[in-house]
């Protein structure tokens, strides 16, 4: 449901009444879900029913609005789901399963397009919701309904059709489940969907994120390096099939793979950075193109927090960076993720408590710890666990603890200076 916020004064909406919480009950004929029915006629002239008070032709830049009801949240049992893998105790916003498409419009988040209804669809089509990013995992429709546990799971190519035929730009993921949408599935799923390209940006291909917390859920095995280096190929052959990077592997392929990344050329926009797609690339050549002579007033040794599988590309900038800055020793300081398991390697998912419990051999040993802002909540310095950034600066008294939040840009400003 949709209700006034605030009405600029001296506005059509003003001279028609209407004031703070008043319900919006359509926009342009069609009935009113949340803000993007007025976003889609930004700059234009539109008739807007508001309950009570009748119809007027306002502009959307007269009022501000605000949405009431709960986000849209998934009707799949995925086999893979990383939710499913929590543990009890964390806040609760961590345990919601959203699978709504105006967050997927508005902030990239994935969907899998199982709840939508066909009222739904048309919105999306008709308020021009582009891009959106999609949840694929493969295009077999048994297989599909087989690994989201959903029946209605497999109308994917249809969904798939209709949107990009109506001009909706898709990114598409794939989590790959080994021995089930991988090899000669993956290469069918991307081959149908490079077949409705451009409109279907590219098709990310990411490994499950398996946690300590399976018990009771469904077997899935780890890709080692075989597995890893048999997707890469892949990737790579479609790629020179199709004749641009259309399938983009995750970097943690070629971590597990031990092959060296692609260049940052290799991701165009890096339109998939968010799902772990050239991440690293990205990061190292911002720190390349920002290194340069400095000098610090005194010496200074300085630890990098990162998750395991980062270790060693953050070890090699920091080698590079002792080289360019004069009285810098900084290291790579690769953090095992006791919270979810070992397993568990990436930056994003460590804990407050884990960097704490790891940095606590250092005392007296380190003057800095730079720590990277994605292991925190956006907008809020608070850790997974529920430990805050100010928690960790108490416990961690014997350093400076500093935030990196402009990849390798910053990471590089930060080694090169003091505060």
């Amino acid at each position: 449901m949709l209700y006034v916020k605030a009405v600029k004064r001296r506005s059509a909406a003003a001279r028609a009444g209407w004031k703070k919480g008043d319900r919006i009950r359509s926009v342009g004929g069609a009935p009113a879900v949340d803000e993007l029915d007025l976003l889609f006629y930004e700059g234009e002239e539109v008739e807007v029913c508001v309950e009570g008070k009748g119809s007027c032709r306002i502009r959307p830049e007269e009022i501000e609005v605000y949405a009431e009801g709960a986000i849209r949240t998934c009707r799949n049992h995925c086999i893979f789901c990383f939710v499913d893998q929590m543990p009890k105790g964390m806040r609760e916003s961590l345990y919601v399963k959203d699978d709504d498409y105006t967050m997927s419009f508005e902030c990239g988040n994935f969907v899998t397009l199982t709840n939508l209804s066909e009222e739904e669809l048309d919105r999306i089509i008709r308020l021009h919701l582009s891009p959106l990013y999609v949840s694929v995992h493969t295009m077999d429709e048994a297989l599909r309904c087989e690994l989201l546990r959903n029946r209605f799971a497999g109308k994917i190519a249809s969904q798939i059709a209709r949107l990009a035929e109506a001009g909706i730009r898709i990114h598409c993921q794939a989590v790959i489940v080994p021995g089930k949408n991988d090899g000669e599935d993956l290469a069918r799923t991307a081959r149908k969907l490079f077949s409705r390209y451009p409109q279907v940006c590219d098709l990310a291909v990411v490994p499950t994120g398996l946690t300590k917390y399976r018990e009771g859920l469904t077997f899935i095995p780890d890709a080692g390096k075989e597995e890893s280096a048999a997707i890469l190929d892949l990737c790579d052959a479609l790629n020179a099939e199709f004749g641009v990077n259309f399938v983009l592997p995750a970097d943690e392929y070629f971590i597990k793979a031990g092959r060296p990344f692609k260049p940052a050329s290799f991701y165009g926009d890096f339109s998939q950075i968010e799902n772990g797609i050239g991440m690293t690339s990205k990061f190292i050549a911002e720190f390349r193109e920002a290194l340069s002579p400095a000098r610090r007033s005194k010496p200074a040794r300085v630890l990098c927090v990162c998750g395991t599988s980062a270790a060693e590309t953050v070890e090699s900038l920091c080698r590079m960076a002792n080289q360019a800055v004069e009285n810098l020793e900084a290291h790579a300081f690769p953090v095992k993720n006791q919270f979810f398991g070992e397993s568990v390697t990436c930056t994003g998912l460590l804990t407050g408590r884990d960097i704490a419990a790891a940095l606590q051999a250092e005392a007296g040993k380190v003057d800095e710890v730079l720590l990277p802002s994605d292991t925190m909540k956006s907008f809020e310095e608070v850790f997974l666990c529920g430990m805050t950034l100010q928690e960790l600066r108490h416990t961690l008294r014997f350093c400076k603890i500093r935030v990196n939040a402009d990849g390798g840009e910053g990471l590089f400003r930060l080694l090169a200076r003091e505060e």
